[in-house]
């Protein structure tokens, strides 16, 4: 009997524990994909191209994704911002969207 009461408690805490994990995955490919980014715009990348090296190699959905560039006499500075949505059942609706949000500065290669 005790089992049929504590049964949903314990279901809601392991979505909530699940949840986070997908918000920790979300920060970590945030802060892989904006070096990424760096390493591509060190080189020489235009903004565009810059742009779609965030996106091949994190696999962020592109409507949630906004990249900019910033680049100087020596280094480059690539910021990426993330709005992860939190979606895992019964939890996700819970709570708002989460902000991710990384930067990344490199030293320019292409200039002599």
């Amino acid at each position: 009997m005790e089992l049929v009461l504590v049964l949903p408690v314990v279901v809601l805490v392991l979505l909530a524990v699940m949840q986070f994990a997908v918000v920790g995955h979300g920060e970590v490919v945030t802060v892989h994909a904006a070096r990424e980014g760096a390493r591509a715009a060190a080189v020489g990348a235009d903004d565009a191209a810059v742009r779609a090296a965030v996106l091949r190699q994190s696999s962020l959905p592109a409507g949630r994704v906004e990249v900019s560039v910033a680049r100087g006499a020596e280094h480059v500075t690539v910021d990426v911002h993330y709005r992860q949505a939190t979606d895992v059942a019964l939890v996700g609706p819970l709570v708002d969207d989460a902000e991710h949000t990384a930067s990344a500065t490199m030293r320019r290669e292409d200039i002599e």
